[in-house]
């Protein structure tokens, strides 16, 4: 059975959420996670009954930001600081977004781009 999303979440629940990769052994990175939660002041899951971590809808939010910003786009943890800082913070679907039509519009550049050179050797071929 399936939680609901808003539902707390565990940190392995977390870990698969955002893809993050497990290790030869097939355990989970959590460390990953509680790593960030060090370097990041805005991560702050609800730790309950004998130091579990939870974490809500808002949290993963931003864990997925941070993730996004360190292992997508390659940023240093103080260039993710310093964005999370500032109050005119972009959100993650705004960058996300950005990224995934830049990725689209080279796509579609180079199938035109393969199209005329079919055209192009069409041409050579029927003369």
């Amino acid at each position: 059975m399936d939680k609901l999303d808003s539902a707390y979440k565990t940190i392995g629940e977390v870990t698969k959420i955002l893809n993050l990769k497990s290790n030869n052994k097939g355990a989970l990175p959590t460390h990953v996670i509680r790593f960030w939660e060090t370097q990041f002041k805005q991560i702050k899951p609800k730790i309950l009954n004998s130091n579990r971590r939870y974490y809500d809808e808002k949290t993963i939010n931003l864990l997925k930001k941070v993730k996004f910003l360190l292992k997508d786009q390659g940023m240093t943890i103080n260039g993710v600081k310093k964005i999370l800082d500032n109050e005119v913070s972009l959100k993650l679907d705004e960058i996300a977004d950005k990224s995934i039509r830049t990725e689209n519009l080279r796509n579609k550049l180079l199938k035109i781009s393969n199209k005329l050179k079919e055209l192009k050797n069409g041409k050579k071929n029927a003369r």
